[in-house]
This record gives C-alpha cells, structure tokens and sequence, in this order.
C-alpha cells in the first residue's frame, strides 16, 4: 500500500489525511523529520504559508524536506503549500522549497470572507471539480517543464512539473477525492523510477 505523507506542522492537514485514505492509500501526518523516511510522497497542506514556515524553521524540517525533494519522491502542495514549492514569490525575497519553476502570487483571489467555490476543468483529473478558494494564491507564470492542469478567471490554479504538483484550492475540503488520487498515481509513477 502506498503511504503518503501529509506535514501536519499548520492548516489543514487532517482533512487531507482523510482524502488520501479515502483513495485507499495510507496517510500518516508528518510531525517529525524522521518521518518523512516512511512515505512514498508527501502533501503540503493549505494553511498559511508565512506560518508554516516558522514552524518548518522550528522544527528543522527544511534541509530534509529538500532533500525529499531531490529523492525524486513525489510532493503536492495545496493553496500555502503551493507557495512553499514555488521557486518565485511576488513581494517576497526568496522561496521556501524553490522546487517549482513558477511564479506565485499570495493571497490573490482576496480576503478570508472573500472565500468562494468555482468549478473548474483539471486536465487529467476532471472538467467538473469543485475547487475551494480561501485567501488563495495563483501562479503568476510557469518555466520550462511546467504543464498547466486548470486555469480560473484567466489564472493558472493548478500546475504540474516532473514529480510535483500545485494547486490554488483545497481539494481536501469537498468530498470528491479525483485531486488526490491524480496524486496518489503520481506517486505510483515515481516509486517505479529507478533512484
């Protein structure tokens, strides 16, 4: 069975452990570094990104979360998460994980009770998923090797790059578990490459 970590430091890392069960994987929360050695991917949860980094830094949880990368295991990072795997944020001085050669632009959909739900069209996953938006950041631009999987109001909200994928939204909060499974056969994908 395949194990997929979620990083329980912030946010909403609960509900996604139930996604990833909810596909029939195993889903273990991530509060140690010593952890990430038990799982074949990880999921980077929505949250907020300035305080998972804190909590990341804390917790000395940044030298091996890179190194997780760089194992070619695969990593989805949801709303903060995908901030933390983007290699530029606009107004910030540098990344955090760097992993993604995006651009990422925080907070652009508007404030906490500027939330909303829209349908979108995910290449591969679904043309009738229901993304959740909250304080949602989009990707700005994408680099070479990057695929866009969904754009919203003429912004990109869903990307993949080799191993990696990012979202906008929070699949973790509906009941329709496409999103994570796209995931989860990603993680197939990368455990039958040789390291």
């Amino acid at each position: 069975m395949v194990k997929v970590g979620v990083l329980g430091l912030q946010g909403a890392f609960r509900e996604h452990a139930h996604s990833v069960e909810a596909t029939g994987a195993e889903a273990i929360i991530i509060k140690k570094v010593e952890q990430l050695e038990e799982v074949d991917g990880l999921i980077l949860p929505g949250g907020e990104s300035t305080a998972m980094r804190r909590l990341i830094d804390k917790y000395d949880f940044m030298d091996s979360l890179r190194q997780f990368a760089k194992s070619g295991k695969s990593i989805f990072g949801t709303c903060a998460g995908l901030i933390l795997l983007a290699g530029e944020i606009v107004d910030y001085d540098e990344p955090h994980l760097g992993v993604m050669n995006i651009k990422v632009a925080r907070n652009s959909f508007g404030r906490q009770r500027e939330s909303f739900e829209a349908k979108l069209n995910i290449k591969e996953v679904a043309d009738d998923f229901i993304g959740v938006f909250i304080r949602a950041p989009h990707i700005v631009e994408v680099g070479e090797n990057v695929e866009v999987l969904s754009i919203h109001d003429d912004r990109i909200v869903a990307a993949k790059q080799g191993q990696f994928l990012g979202c906008s939204f929070h699949p973790e909060l509906t009941d329709d578990h496409r999103m994570t499974e796209y995931f989860i056969d990603m993680v197939k994908e990368s455990l039958k490459k040789p390291v």
